[in-house]
């Protein structure tokens, strides 16, 4: 579904007061002259004006009330007067008979018809004041009752969030209260719960909106608008389809929020309804968001504590202290990581994200994992390709300025030695400015992921230097030779068929080479030097 910022929006009161229901009144009287489509607005109040420009001291959604005391009876003037109260966004206008006028006017009649705007007629016997009240009191009812559905729906979603369904229950009682769907997201973005089924890929769609969100400090809002579920979508439960090419927008309101209570955000919660959230409705959110914020966020006193037991479990596991740190880790967290396990390190920026993400992997895996930050390092130990594991490698690819080393396969019981493992892999990641390095690479014998540090290149640069300036000066081009001998292992004939010259050509070069370099070939250290200068600047 594509998706379009909605622009923000006065708060309306929710209100059932329209000028229809005030025609409906008993004892009003009140008739309608014109603008009989247009009956079904909403009053936001009743304002008496007897100026004959009352527009700038209007806000809109008003029912105007006058007797014409100083409209005259220039046609035109009329006229003029009805635009001015339409351009100002009245719900309708309330002119009274029998002191300024013995009717309503024709002109004014005929105005209000060209505008749209809704026409009434006050009949003498009865007083401003009387429709003043009339939509006070209703006003007052439809805010009480608002009040009161809140309440209710508070003590539901609060009955929910502390049933045997937590957070699920939560989230199906807030969309049916709304009548629309709700979503809750963990902190990475990924969709946790869904209602009604239907909203579980509406939700996900709306993914790149909620990473946007985390990047501002909880808590923090987005309004969106897209494209609404058809009838027939409704009776099967569908999803709306919002790909397909043609369809139209809007209709289909959302509001997202951050959860947090210190400024970071551990989860969010979408809600959607056909129509904008109404104050009594947005009540309910807040609850909503309230109840989700105490679940998610759990008590710092509680969460330091965890923090500093996991710390010294970790602590216990890397210096062979297994057997204690597993008769501890049952009592508390459910058990250690068992079977095969990585050790995996993290440095630099972000390293709460991608905390954030193992444990909310760990929970939904249902996987044990011990992770604890150890000054500038993430250190986790988690189940080799579990979930932990693979949501933090893709994760650091999203993460700028996140370096990640991965062990290779290891025990409990062997976890230190894998500790070490992922420092080296750091190391190299590090260096060599990658996400992630797992030790299987390093650990293969390879070299050349280090051979990009920048010291190498500098070594490399400085060794090979009397031989580029030799090549720009003169004949024979003394790099590209001592390349090809040194790949063919000091065979002469083959390496001077590879360049295309004669073999004693090819001797002569590698003399010249060892004159300019004062090294001697014959030493394995020399041309061991020489081939990773070689590899670090590219040419092999």
């Amino acid at each position: 579904m594509s998706l379009k910022s909605a622009a923000p929006q006065a708060t309306v009161p929710a209100t059932a007061v329209t000028l229809s229901a005030l025609v409906a009144m008993d004892g009003l009287h009140l008739v309608v002259l014109a603008g009989e489509q247009q009956l079904d607005r909403p009053v936001r109040w009743v304002h008496t004006s007897e100026l004959d420009d009352p527009a700038p001291y209007l806000e809109g959604g008003e029912l105007l009330l006058t007797t014409g005391l100083k409209l005259g009876r220039s046609k035109e003037k009329l006229r003029q007067y009805v635009h001015r109260l339409a351009d100002a966004g009245v719900a309708g206008l309330g002119f009274g008979i029998g002191l300024t006028y013995g009717e309503v006017p024709a002109a004014l009649v005929e105005a209000a018809a060209e505008r749209g705007l809704p026409l009434l007629e006050v009949p003498q016997p009865t007083p401003f004041i009387a429709i003043s009240k009339a939509v006070t009191a209703a006003l007052a009812a439809e805010q009480y009752q608002a009040v009161t559905t809140s309440i209710e729906a508070q003590e539901e979603l609060t009955r929910a969030a502390l049933g045997q369904d937590g957070t699920t229950a939560l989230i199906a009682r807030l969309a049916a209260r709304l009548g629309g769907w709700a979503a809750l997201y963990d902190a990475s973005g990924a969709v946790v719960v869904a209602a009604p089924g239907w909203a579980a890929r509406r939700a996900g769609r709306l993914r790149p909106e909620v990473e946007r969100l985390r990047d501002r400090p909880a808590p923090s809002s987005a309004a969106l608008q897209g494209r609404p579920r058809t009838a027939q979508e409704q009776d099967r439960g569908d999803e709306p389809p919002g790909e397909r090419a043609g369809e139209a927008e809007g209709g289909d309101f959302v509001v997202l929020q951050s959860l947090g209570a210190d400024r970071r955000a551990r989860g969010f919660l979408a809600v959607g309804t056909e129509d904008r959230l109404k104050p009594g409705e947005r009540y309910i959110v807040n609850g909503a968001v309230a109840l989700l914020t105490l679940t998610l966020e759990r008590s710092r006193d509680l969460r330091r504590a965890e923090e500093r037991m996991r710390t010294a479990l970790l602590r216990l596991v890397l210096a062979g202290e297994t057997g204690t740190a597993r008769e501890v880790a049952g009592a508390l967290l459910g058990g250690l990581p068992e079977g095969s396990v990585r050790v995996l390190v993290a440095a630099g920026e972000g390293l709460a994200l991608l905390g954030d993400v193992a444990e909310q992997s760990a929970t939904r895996a249902g996987e044990p994992l011990l992770l604890a930050t150890e000054g500038d390092r993430l250190v986790l130990l988690a189940v080799e390709g579990g979930a932990v594991h693979t949501d933090c490698v893709a994760a650091v690819q999203d993460f700028d300025g996140v370096s990640l080393g991965i062990s290779g396969p290891a025990t409990p019981e062997t976890a230190g030695a894998a500790f070490a493992q992922a420092e080296r892999a750091l190391a190299v990641a590090l260096r060599g400015g990658r996400r992630s390095v797992d030790h299987d690479e390093v650990g293969s014998g390879s070299l050349l992921p280090l051979l990009a540090d920048e010291a190498v290149l500098a070594f490399a640069d400085g060794l090979l230097r009397p031989l580029r300036e030799h090549d720009r000066t003169a004949r024979g081009d003394l790099e590209a030779s001592l390349q090809a001998w040194l790949s063919r292992h000091g065979q002469w004939d083959a390496a001077a068929a590879d360049l295309g010259v004669h073999r004693h050509t090819l001797r002569y070069r590698m003399r010249r080479v060892e004159e300019l370099l004062g090294r001697t070939l014959d030493d394995a250290d020399v041309r061991m030097e020489l081939w990773l200068a070689l590899r670090a600047r590219g040419r092999v």
